[in-house]
């Protein structure tokens, strides 16, 4: 492992336009753009790590950014050592909360810290696992958010081309559930048989509600109902788990390995989809593959392709890797999409750099 040691670090916001915006239920609302908080971790070695994070609502980026300063500084000078990093920074939480901004800080540095010694290795991070690189099995998430029925098919075959993809993921959880259905219906006519189709509900359910809307659409052949109602429920997730053949998909919002432990040991899915903002960064992504793996769990990522890729390539129940374009335009080499599949190249660390002028462009005013 290449010895390294923290100088500095640099955290620049920026707000970066969607090609189609989120329009999702009440509780999650529309995005016409998506904030990026984008960490420059630079060593006494001269090695740059990277990282970044998608805090979902720029006002709450002071505060990451506080929580990442503070763990940097506690950090200077010392080696950078990921898995002691992440176990002190931790222990400091013990007070705090082990969920939270202090995860998410953590989280962030940890994915700058792989990065770095994966480059000072000259290595790409999934061969500093022990994976090789190349292509990683993916579901387009670009799109298909609560739109009018009709507006859907000609969005649904454009992003089964962008890629060559056979699996796209489509969300529910309109008012009127014959429009859901109406949804679905004209997806699938547009696609065809060939192209699976995930559901998102984006937590819009309440139990009872859950039990009538997945017991209907339990026989459409879905490959998974993800988060139909508040995630952390872990009994009645559990319950719909036992009761639907439609897998049911949690784990975007889990913080942290431990918690992760929980659902698993809970049963309240049969799938999970780690997001490396809240479970842990790099460290904390590979330990729950490593639980998935024992459980024999299949598991997908939540946002975060870039260096999700390498940590599939690494994990043992690999299921899906979920693409999404969002950060394409400030990032100096967009990793290639091609049959379906996400391109995990063979470049050092996780192969991030950025277009520092597209940065400029999207520059959020802190002052």
């Amino acid at each position: 492992m290449p010895r390294l040691t923290l100088h500095s670090i640099r955290l620049r916001l920026l707000s970066v336009p969607l090609r189609r915006p989120i329009v999702s239920n009440p509780t999650v609302g529309r995005y016409d753009a998506w904030p990026f908080l984008l960490l420059d971790l630079t060593t006494h070695e001269g090695v740059v790590g990277r990282s970044y994070l998608e805090p979902y609502v720029a006002k709450s980026a002071p505060y990451v950014i506080a929580a990442i300063q503070s763990i940097a500084d506690a950090l200077k000078g010392k080696p950078l050592a990921p898995l002691d990093n992440y176990r002190t920074a931790m222990q400091t939480m013990h007070l705090s909360g082990r969920q939270g901004v202090g995860l998410v800080a953590t989280s962030a540095l940890d994915m700058a810290i792989w990065d770095a010694l994966a480059k000072a290795a000259d290595l790409p991070l999934a061969a500093m696992l022990g994976a090789s690189t190349g292509p990683v099995r993916a579901y387009n998430t670009n799109g298909l958010w609560l739109l009018p029925p009709e507006r859907l098919p000609d969005e649904a075959m454009s992003l089964v081309a962008e890629g060559g993809f056979s699996a796209i993921k489509m969300r529910m959880g309109r008012a009127d559930f014959a429009q859901d259905r109406a949804a679905l219906e004209a997806v699938r006519r547009a696609v065809g048989p060939g192209v699976r189709l995930m559901v998102d509900w984006n937590q819009a359910l309440d139990f009872g509600e859950a039990l009538v809307r997945l017991h209907a659409l339990d026989d459409e052949g879905l490959m998974w109902f993800e988060e139909p109602i508040v995630f952390d429920d872990y009994a009645h997730c559990a319950q719909l788990a036992r009761e639907l053949k439609t897998p049911i998909q949690i784990g975007e919002n889990i913080y942290g390995p431990r918690s992760f432990h929980d659902a698993v040991q809970a049963k309240a899915a049969d799938l999970y989809m780690p997001d490396l903002m809240r479970i842990g960064g790099v460290t904390g992504f590979m330990r729950c593959a490593a639980i998935a793996g024992a459980a024999g769990i299949p598991l997908s990522s939540h946002l975060y392709p870039e260096f999700s890729g390498h940590l599939l390539r690494a994990a043992e129940s690999t299921q899906f890797l979920e693409w999404r374009d969002w950060a394409n335009p400030f990032i100096a080499e967009p990793f290639e999409v091609k049959d379906g599949s996400v391109i995990v190249p063979d470049r050092p660390g996780a192969g991030l750099a950025w277009n520092e002028e597209a940065v400029g462009q999207f520059l959020v005013d802190q002052t």
